[in-house]
């Protein structure tokens, strides 16, 4: 075994990235002795999940509690047509073994919740929010800010997307909204449509940021908000600042542990 205890096939595999000086096989071990908890295997999850896994990250963990529809396929490419009525979990499951055997792929067909964050959350390095829903993305925020784990959050909505990162010290999703929009005031993809590429461009983002996450390597969107708009294909990013009165990570959190939360639509704030 060479380089760093890389196989000859990895060695192959993988050899774009070890003749880069910022990665090397010192990097690409550190990426196949990753674990990385995606929440969503959906139109955001689906990029994510597919470039981490070809990107050698060793152990990707995914929750998702959906079937694939019909409907879905537009935007979420690792799905096929024959997967419609599986569930996402066990697709994504599925397309990684097919994808990369460097891979172990944890599949769980449920929703992230209180009860099981915490669990999903063990001997984690990064989460990758890819949620579609305000109650889950507070969730992850709160779990992760309090046990001080790195995320990458990102949603879309037709033409537009945004993406910000969190690291131990930085500004947090809370941060940036206190508390979840009412329930209902914001319309869903379901509702107001998604361009479907759009969640391709966003969950790469996403990818590069956990996998520069990492390899603790450039700048990542800690302290900035990116906003894309395919529209008129431009990207802007604005200073986020934290809060000092944010509930979770501020300077006299009211949240100290995710139990203090009641985390469903339209209510997000300590209960």
């Amino acid at each position: 075994m060479t380089g760093l205890n890389l196989d000859p096939v990895q060695l192959d595999r993988y050899s774009r990235h070890i003749i880069m000086d910022d990665v090397g096989a010192e990097g690409q071990k550190r990426l196949l002795d990753g674990d990385v908890l995606v929440v969503g295997a959906g139109g955001l999850g689906a990029p994510v999940i597919q470039y981490l896994a070809a990107a050698g990250v060793g152990r990707l963990r995914i929750v998702d509690h959906d079937d694939v529809e019909r409907s879905n396929l537009q935007r979420q490419i690792i799905h096929a047509d024959a997967d419609v009525g599986r569930a996402k979990a066990e697709s994504a499951r599925e397309y990684v073994e097919d994808l990369n055997p460097d891979v172990d792929v944890d599949a769980h067909v449920t929703r992230l919740d209180q009860d099981n964050v915490a669990e999903f959350l063990d001997g984690v390095d990064y989460v990758v929010d890819c949620s579609d829903n305000f109650a889950t993305r507070y969730l992850v925020n709160d779990a992760c800010v309090l046990r001080g784990i790195p995320f990458s959050h990102a949603a879309i909505y037709r033409f537009e997307g945004q993406a910000i990162t969190y690291e131990p010290g930085s500004a947090c999703y809370r941060c940036l909204f206190p508390e979840a929009p009412p329930e209902g005031t914001i319309p869903d993809c379901a509702t107001a449509g998604v361009l479907g590429i759009l969640p391709g461009t966003m969950g790469c983002i996403q990818a590069i940021e956990c996998v520069k996450g990492l390899l603790d390597y450039g700048e990542r969107l800690t302290g900035r908000l990116l906003f894309y708009d395919a529209g008129d294909m431009s990207f802007e990013t604005v200073p986020v600042a934290k809060n000092p009165d944010c509930p979770v990570c501020g300077d006299d959190p009211a949240i100290d542990s995710v139990a203090d939360v009641e985390y469903v639509e339209g209510c997000t704030v300590p209960s």
